[in-house]
C-alpha cells in the first residue's frame, strides 16, 4: 500500500495544554501511535510506562509511552502513544483507527468511516 497521511491532533487527557498537531503517517502495521517525545511533553502527555517495540527494519527498541486524546477526521479517541525519537515521523496506529471506526480503503489509499464498528 502507498503512503497515506492525515492531520492529527494529540492532547493530554484533561486538555489543559496546547495540542500537538502534525501530519501523521497512517500505518496499519503499527499498533500504537508515535510522536516525538518533546512534542508529547509540550502537549502535557505524561509518561506512564515503557514497552518494547519492533521497528519496520526489525530492530527492537524500548520507548516510553503515555495515554492521550487523538483527533483526526472529526473523530476522537483515547489511546496509547509512544514517546519517539526527535527525528521520527509521527505514526497513527491501527488501534486509534479501529477505536474511531475509520479504516483504510486499500484501492484508493484513503481513510473512510466504517458504516458500523464490528462487535462480533
Amino acid at each position: 500500500m502507498g503512503l497515506t497521511h492525515i492531520t492529527t491532533t494529540v492532547t493530554n487527557l484533561s486538555k489543559t495544554q496546547p495540542p500537538y498537531e502534525a501530519e501523521f503517517l497512517v500505518d496499519t502495521g503499527a499498533i500504537d501511535c508515535l510522536a516525538p517525545a518533546s512534542a508529547l511533553k509540550a502537549a502535557g502527555v505524561e509518561i506512564e510506562g515503557r514497552d518494547v517495540y519492533e521497528l519496520a527494519n526489525g530492530e527492537v527498541v524500548e520507548y516510553p509511552y503515555g495515554f492521550a486524546r487523538i483527533n483526526f477526521m472529526g473523530a476522537e479517541t483515547v489511546t496509547q502513544v509512544i514517546f519517539g525519537p526527535e527525528d521520527c515521523e509521527p505514526i497513527l496506529g491501527v488501534v486509534a483507527l479501529e477505536n474511531t471506526g475509520i479504516g483504510v480503503d486499500p484501492v484508493s489509499r484513503s481513510l473512510r468511516r466504517m458504516a458500523a464498528k464490528p462487535l462480533k
